[in-house]
């Protein structure tokens, strides 16, 4: 497959919202399809048919299509996979359960740990051991595997997933095992040698945990996907979108499901990082907002952070520890439950709360009038005025404002004796607060500023919280691209076919094996070019990274190395690119500890052509809106009449004076009173603080 396909399309299945994008030889057409929860294809579907037909084209003409879902991430909160067996090391059940034994809230007598994916009685434990240096230390007991995978047949299984202690060293007792229970079972069976090699038996066991449980829905899915795409003429390859921000073929994506975890939120990444080089940005955060929630994420010098492990479904907010650890190559971001359909209620101390709940796509906030009763987000925004209920996604969508006074009054606002608006003015204001404490904290995690970045916002919901948003986070600049509600399923088109391969290989710097590391990285090389050779013939670039420590060290940090083959000299090289890393994230090197290397990683990934620059313009000539409607200011407290401009109808130059509402059919940009905007050379809206 080479880079040259004229039609591309990507389609992003979020939790209320399908988006399609279609690109036609740089045209660009898309969509928005409440998302289909019992079958999730046929919302892809539905939005093809209706992208094709506003470009002219029949959907046997486009040339590779672009997937990525939440389906999986959904799968794993909601507690909705197969019923998985365990099977491990004898000595180790438990280790989900008991997880690290850390407190993320060390004072709170009531702590609750989240349930493991598996129930205790769902786990097997076999004799059999490898050592931390990849010796066998016992043999594996294959005469009581066969009898677990008997046990294991005559229940109601769905998958396996086997995790031995330290197999990220020698996965030959993994590999064994799963050949064993092949001639038993017709189960899907992950072994985490394959899923997640990496050490930290905890992270490891459940990452290959999550992988089984949700293998056998997405393997379903992706079939279904396939067949259906054939059967309407789309007959042309599928590629999905991994959570570090590339492209997986399906066969891929099918047997390591847990990749696709935070692949939508990556596709977000991915579209902010091309603004963020289109306009020469070093410094910018990401603010994307759907239907059910709301991602942060730092990016620097036009990359997106990354990480190697994050994690799925907290249930302190913003707690690290409280959640699912997940151990893949992940692009790193903050994530909330606070979306258009998140769910407003009162607590116990009569404090307005929003989600994580979602209305979702089904029944939907009580103004999309399918059965919903709640008071979401969108309802909210709806009541204060910053969405045209005649004109929602396109018009498709007609909203009733009398029901979410309603839901408002009902949940929120008779509770607290405030009236609808009042109340609304309450709900928005706690979910903008709640996005501007996640920013801050996942900017204070990466020890950084949040002030000193330009904000890109998109999602369907972000360009209406954007701007109230900046007011809270000093935040002086911010882009609504072009094509901002359909923001991630534009990343998917913009990403490169990359794969990142890992090994966790513990050993001293002082002792540095330049032989033995270039033959481990010569493999993970051919596995990672060998994943991205499955989608492309084009040129491909290898980033080489060590995970290194001073010795005693709870956890490592991600040291760049040069892709060539090492030489027992370059350990005083990789010495110094350690200390100078070190200094960067701590302020300084320590001197005397013993350095060891820890993890090893090689990304490989097809070169794409640079975006077209633009030069940022912060000033304009002001262009009157011929039409307004009342619009709630949070300045004054007060509705006050506000222009409303169609973005079609405004050029390159053109500044719109704060308040003012900038509509499109996918989406809305609130322009607060302290903001201005400013059109971009390329269509984008820049909102820029009055005296700039």
């Amino acid at each position: 497959m080479s880079q040259t396909q004229d039609i591309r399309l990507g389609a992003d299945i979020g939790g209320t919202f399908t988006d399609i994008a279609l690109d036609v030889r740089g045209e660009m057409h898309s969509t928005k399809v409440l998302t289909n929860y019992t079958a999730p294809e046929q919302a892809i579907l539905d939005g093809i048919a209706i992208v094709t037909e506003q470009a002219g084209i029949s959907p046997s003409e486009i040339d590779i299509i672009i997937h990525g879902t939440t389906l999986a991430t959904n799968a794993l909160i909601e507690r909705r996979g197969a019923r998985t067996a365990l099977i491990t090391t004898e000595g180790f059940r438990d280790v989900i359960e008991m997880r690290t034994e850390n407190r993320f809230a060390q004072y709170d007598l009531n702590i609750k740990l989240p349930e493991p994916l598996i129930p205790r009685q769902d786990r097997f434990t076999v004799a059999g051991r490898i050592g931390a240096q990849g010796q066998e230390l016992a043999p594996l007991d294959e005469d009581a595997l066969r009898a677990i995978a008997a046990k294991i047949k005559a229940e109601d299984f769905g998958a396996v997933a086997v995790g031995f202690i330290h197999s990220y060293m020698n996965g030959a007792h993994e590999e064994r095992a799963r050949g064993i229970l092949s001639e038993v079972l017709d189960l899907p069976i992950s072994i985490s040698s394959e899923v997640s090699p990496q050490m930290r038996e905890f992270e490891r066991f459940n990452t290959v945990c999550a992988n089984a449980y949700v293998r056998p829905q997405m393997a379903s899915y992706l079939a279904r996907l396939q067949d259906r795409l054939k059967e309407m003429g789309a007959d042309c390859p599928v590629f999905m979108i991994h959570s570090g921000g590339g492209l997986i073929s399906v066969e891929t994506a099918s047997a390591f499901p847990v990749r696709l975890v935070e692949s939508g939120p990556a596709g977000g990444a991915i579209f902010a990082a091309d603004v963020a080089a289109r306009f020469d940005l070093e410094k910018v955060v990401s603010y994307d907002m759907g239907g059910t929630t709301a991602k942060i994420c730092l990016i620097e010098d036009f990359q997106p952070q990354t990480a190697r492990t994050f994690e799925v479904a907290r249930t302190y907010r913003f707690c690290k520890g409280s959640g699912m650890p997940i151990s893949i190559p992940v692009i790193e971001m903050i994530e909330i439950g606070a979306g258009g359909g998140s769910i407003a209620w009162v607590d116990a101390m009569g404090r307005i709360q929003t989600g994580p709940e979602s209305a979702a796509s089904e029944p939907g906030p009580a103004c999309y009038q399918r059965g919903g009763e709640k008071p979401a987000i969108t309802d909210a925004d709806l009541v204060l005025g910053k969405l045209d209920p005649d004109n929602f996604a396109g018009g498709k969508i007609k909203l009733s404002t009398n029901a979410s006074r309603k839901a408002i009054a009902k949940d929120v606002g008779d509770k607290l004796k405030l009236d609808p608006q009042a109340a609304a003015f309450g709900i928005v204001e706690v979910v903008d607060e709640n996005m501007a404490n996640a920013a801050r904290v996942h900017a204070v995690e990466n020890g950084k500023a949040i002030g000193d970045n330009i904000m890109i916002a998109f999602g369907g919901a972000a360009p209406l919280h954007a701007a109230r948003l900046c007011e809270k986070l000093s935040v002086d600049m911010c882009l609504i691209p072009q094509g901002a509600g359909v923001g991630s399923a534009i990343g998917f088109l913009k990403a490169p076919f990359g794969y990142e391969a890992l090994a966790s290989s513990i050993a001293a710097l002082s002792a540095f094996d330049a032989k033995a590391t270039n033959a481990m990285l010569d493999e993970l090389k051919t596995t990672a070019e060998g994943f991205v050779r499955a989608g492309t013939d084009g040129q491909i670039t290898r980033e080489v990274v060590a995970f290194m420590r001073y010795a005693g060290q709870g956890w490592e940090i991600p040291v760049p190395l040069p892709d060539r083959a090492f030489d027992p000299c370059d350990a005083a090289m990789i010495e110094d690119a350690f200390k100078t890393r070190y200094a960067q994230f701590f302020g300084r090197a320590v001197e005397g500890p013993e350095i060891e290397f820890v993890t090893w990683s090689v990304k490989a990934q097809d070169v794409r052509p640079a975006p077209d620059k633009v030069a940022l313009n912060t000033s304009g000539s002001t262009k009157e809106a011929g039409i307004s409607r009342d619009v709630f200011d949070p300045a004054s407290g007060a509705p006050l009449p506000t222009a409303i401009a169609p973005r079609e109808t405004l050029a390159a130059g053109d500044r719109v004076t704060g308040p003012a509402v900038i509509v499109e059919r996918e989406t809305s940009t609130i322009v607060t009173s302290p903001f201005d905007a400013v059109i971009q050379p390329d269509g984008t809206i820049l909102l820029i603080r009055k005296g700039l």
